[in-house]
């Protein structure tokens, strides 16, 4: 069941979303709204957006805010990249749609938390403020896009390279969440130093596939971001960062799995996979 921070993080969510529709759905209705006062195309969404945000500021106060206002932001750059996939010009297109991916995944964090693992949720459950390297890693593929995209127009229109990368995000996101729904109370972003009395051995559902459900679906997400964005460089960059990040983390995790679990674990390992290509985790004898 969604607990009350959650259900009031999907209210904001969906009420940002719907917001940062709304100069759009007018205009096609054929009401002039906001032609009457403005006249830049973004100008409403700024107003709306501070407009949002400071309701959330007047209703809301410490923990709840900090939810209402990332949940807020989260759903307002969903929308605006529903927007900017229908509306823009061909090579923009693929941006709008790599903004709605983002923004998914990093509410679906927050929100998949709420439902499964309550007691453990934070501010840092969605994860937009994961590590420094992360948040350089998007500014790169940023800069990625813009600059190829001045020099090399036609690099950045849809293609079936960018349609593939967005079957990669959403595989990799449905089996992540899939992971964290599945483990419930035994899933944490951040890997545990000492078992609970709770903490389980999970082995079904996704888990009965490979050892890490979670950390393969990020991995395939985090790839197929960049080639949505038909970024030759990151792409190559994502795939090497993530892998090592995720052949190291693995390690770690394994090594405290072992401790918790002990035999039981090992034959975990020996029948199933940890599902990341080339890594195959920490053995006993390595």
């Amino acid at each position: 069941m969604l607990c009350r921070d959650g259900t009031l993080s999907l209210l904001c969510f969906v009420t940002a979303g719907i917001l940062s529709l709304f100069p759009e759905l007018q205009f096609r209705l054929g009401f002039n709204i906001y032609a009457a006062y403005f006249t830049n195309i973004w100008l409403p969404h700024a107003v709306q957006y501070i407009f949002i945000n400071v309701l959330a500021f007047l209703a809301f106060r410490n923990f709840t805010y900090q939810v209402a206002i990332r949940a807020l932001f989260l759903g307002y750059v969903f929308g605006i990249g529903i927007l900017v996939s229908i509306n823009a010009s061909l090579s923009w297109q693929m941006f709008g749609v790599y903004m709605t991916v983002l923004a998914t995944f990093h509410y679906s964090e927050f929100l998949a938390i709420a439902w499964s693992n309550p007691a453990t949720l934070s501010i840092d459950s969605f994860i937009l403020n994961h590590s420094v390297a992360y948040g350089v890693a998007a500014c790169l593929s940023w800069v990625e896009f813009l600059i190829e995209r001045h020099y090399f127009h036609e690099m950045k229109m849809p293609s079936v390279v960018s349609y593939f990368g967005l079957i990669l995000c959403i595989s990799g996101e449905v089996l992540r969440k899939l992971a964290m729904c599945t483990a419930k109370h035994n899933f944490n972003h951040v890997v545990q130093r000492h078992k609970s009395d709770k903490h389980e051995l999970v082995t079904h559902g996704v888990y009965n596939f490979c050892r890490h459900p979670s950390y393969v679906g990020w991995f395939y997400w985090s790839i197929g971001t960049q080639l949505i964005l038909q970024n030759p460089l990151c792409f190559v960059a994502y795939t090497f960062t993530s892998w090592n990040f995720f052949r190291d983390r693995v390690r770690i995790e394994e090594i405290t799995l072992l401790n918790f679990f002990g035999e039981d674990y090992v034959e975990y390992q020996k029948k199933v996979g940890t599902g990341l290509p080339f890594i195959s985790g920490y053995e006993i004898n390595s």
